[in-house]
């Protein structure tokens, strides 16, 4: 997260910017996604004013407070900010909550459906091999697998820069699994 802090009409401490520093950082524990915060601190006649603009991925938040202290300012002003930001934060995971439960696609209810008759039994891993895919063309792993014994041959198609699957059908058939 980057802080940009800009004093208008007097000099800005190094005080005030360690204060308005430690103050925005809180707002990592609300949300970890904050890109910039730009914190302008203004002195008008007698009045603090303190603007926060903050810059995350997909929106942008505003807030504003005018007091007569510059701290009560940065206070009240990151305290509105937190607000903001709960408040989204709590719209985007109703929203994510609420598209889970609209969900009527075929695919899902099938899943849970399977899940749900074979949630006695889970399944087991019986068997992990770790193969290192030769580069290779079409044509040589067609050889190579007309000389083995396997049913299946991975390797790494030349031609296209990715991991291919070679099947054996039958003694004169075979398939090219291309992901």
């Amino acid at each position: 997260m980057q802080i940009t802090i800009t004093a208008r009409h007097f000099e800005l401490t190094k005080a005030i910017r360690d204060y308005v520093e430690a103050a925005c950082e809180k707002l990592n524990r609300y949300f970890d996604q904050i890109i910039t915060l730009h914190v302008t601190l203004t002195l008008e006649n007698s009045r603090n004013i303190c603007e926060i603009t903050l810059h995350a991925s997909k929106f942008t938040l505003q807030s504003e407070s005018e007091e007569m202290d510059m701290y009560l300012a940065v206070d009240n002003t990151i305290e509105k900010m937190e607000g903001q930001i709960k408040k989204l934060k709590d719209r985007v995971t109703d929203h994510q909550k609420k598209g889970l439960k609209e969900n009527n696609d075929e695919y899902y209810s099938r899943a849970f459906l399977y899940a749900k008759e074979n949630k006695g039994n889970p399944r087991r891993l019986i068997k992990t091999k770790r193969v290192v895919p030769e580069v290779m063309t079409v044509q040589e792993a067609l050889d190579v697998m007309e000389a083995g014994e396997d049913d299946y041959f991975i390797f790494k198609n030349v031609e296209t820069d990715r991991i291919n699957v070679l099947v054996k059908k039958d003694a004169d058939h075979f398939k090219l699994l291309e992901p």
